[in-house]
C-alpha cells in the first residue's frame, strides 16, 4: 500500500506545477472563425501593468483586436493580477501564437482557428442521450430487441446510421467528465471544467464572471439567422440543455440560467423545470426572488404551454412564432415510468404531452 501511495504522488506532483501565467482560451484550443470568446490572463503575482506584454503572431494584442483589455491589479483582493478582454474573435483560419510576459515570467501558447466552408445542411437536429456510451447502446439493443444464441434479435435505428464517431469530452480539470462540461464541449468546441458550461473556469469567486466562449446556438442565430429550439425531458435549466445557451462555472445556478435563457431567447423551449421560472411566493417555486419568468416570456411574445392541450392549441395558432412549454416543476418522467411502471410523478402531471395518462 505504501508503494502505491508513492507512485500516485510521483505522478501527481508534475501535474501541479504552476505555470508562469494561466491563459484562456487554453493552449491548443480549437476556435471557429468569428466565434466570440473572452481572452483572460491570470498572473501568479501582482505585476505592473506597464510591464505586461501580450502579442498575437507578433502583433500587440490591443492593435490586433482593436481595443485594450481591462487590467486588474489585485483580482478578488488577492496578491494576483489579471487582464481581461471580453467578446473578441479571430478573423481567419490558421495557427495563432499568443505570447504573454509580465514581471519575470513569460509563456507562449497556440490556438488553431478553422472555418467550416460553405453551408450544406439546411437544418441540424442534435440528439443527446445524456451519459450514453457504446455499452448503453448494447443494453438498449438487448432490452428492446432481445437476444438469441448470443445475437440481438434486431437493431436500433442508430445502428443503421451511415457514420459513427467517438468524441472525447474529458474536462480540462478532470478526465472524468460531467453533463455540464461535456455538453459544453458539444455546444462550444472548447474544453471546460467539471460543473462549468460556456466558460473557462477561472480562479475568481463569482461563478458568473468567468471568461466566456460562444455557444453554437448564439453563433447560428448571429451569423445565419437560424431558428433555435431546445427540447428536453429534464429540467430545461439542467446541465445538458442549459449548456446550449448558459455561461456559468456552477451548473446549479438555476435562477441565473433561467435569466440567461431569457436573454438568449431560443425560438422554442420545451421541457420540465418550471419551478425556477415561478416567483418565490408561487406554489412549487424554487426561485430565490420574486421574478416571474413565465410572465416575462409571455410579454416577450412567447406562447406559454403547461399541458398537452395548451401545446396543441399553440401549435394550431398561426400567431405562434415562439413557444415556451414547461410541463413539470422538475424533471419529466422517463420512458420507463411513463410506458411501463406507470409511477414516478405521472399521477401529478397527467396532462403532460408525453404522459401515458393523457
Amino acid at each position: 500500500m505504501q508503494r502505491f501511495y508513492a507512485a500516485v504522488i510521483a505522478v501527481a506532483l508534475p501535474l501541479g506545477t504552476a505555470q508562469a501565467q494561466t491563459i484562456y482560451p487554453i493552449d491548443r484550443a480549437e476556435i471557429l472563425v468569428d466565434a466570440h470568446f473572452d481572452l483572460k490572463v491570470e498572473f501568479a503575482h501582482v505585476v505592473d501593468a506597464k510591464g505586461v506584454d501580450i502579442t498575437i503572431n507578433g502583433v500587440d494584442y490591443a492593435g490586433f483586436f482593436g481595443r485594450a483589455a481591462t487590467f486588474i491589479e489585485r483580482e478578488d483582493g488577492r496578491e494576483q493580477s489579471a487582464l481581461l478582454l471580453r467578446d473578441v474573435s479571430l478573423p481567419a483560419p490558421g495557427r495563432y501564437t499568443l505570447h504573454v510576459s509580465g514581471g519575470a515570467q513569460a509563456r507562449d501558447i497556440s490556438w488553431t482557428v478553422y472555418d467550416t466552408g460553405p453551408r450544406k445542411a439546411k437544418n441540424v437536429i442534435l440528439f443527446i442521450g445524456d451519459g450514453m456510451s457504446p455499452a448503453h447502446r448494447v443494453a438498449a439493443r438487448l432490452l428492446s430487441k432481445g437476444i438469441d444464441e448470443g445475437k440481438a434479435r434486431g437493431k436500433l435505428a442508430m445502428d443503421d446510421m451511415p457514420h459513427m464517431a467517438l468524441v472525447s469530452t474529458a474536462g480540462m480539470d478532470s478526465i472524468i467528465t460531467d453533463s455540464a462540461n461535456s455538453a459544453s464541449a458539444y455546444a462550444t468546441g472548447h474544453k471546460s471544467a467539471v460543473n462549468a458550461m460556456g466558460v473557462y473556469a477561472d480562479r475568481t469567486i463569482d461563478p458568473l464572471d468567468d471568461p466566456r466562449v460562444e455557444n453554437i446556438t448564439s453563433l447560428v442565430k448571429r451569423r445565419l439567422g437560424m431558428a433555435v429550439g431546445i427540447v428536453t425531458n429534464t429540467e430545461i435549466e439542467d446541465a445538458t440543455p442549459a449548456a446550449m445557451v448558459a455561461h456559468t462555472r456552477r451548473r446549479t445556478e438555476y435562477d441565473r440560467i433561467v435569466e440567461q435563457l431569457f436573454a438568449a431567447q431560443p425560438d422554442v423551449i420545451m421541457g420540465g423545470g418550471s419551478a425556477n421560472f415561478l416567483p418565490k411566493t408561487a406554489p412549487g417555486s424554487k426561485r430565490k426572488d420574486e421574478a416571474n419568468f413565465l410572465a416575462r416570456f409571455g410579454e416577450a411574445g412567447y406562447a406559454i404551454a403547461s399541458t398537452a392541450q395548451e401545446l396543441s392549441a399553440a401549435m394550431r395558432d398561426p400567431a405562434t412564432s415562439k413557444l415556451l412549454g414547461l410541463f413539470h416543476t422538475g424533471n419529466m418522467d422517463g420512458a420507463l415510468d411513463r410506458k411501463f411502471l406507470k409511477r414516478g410523478s405521472v399521477n401529478r402531471f397527467p396532462t403532460s404531452p408525453i404522459s401515458p395518462m393523457r
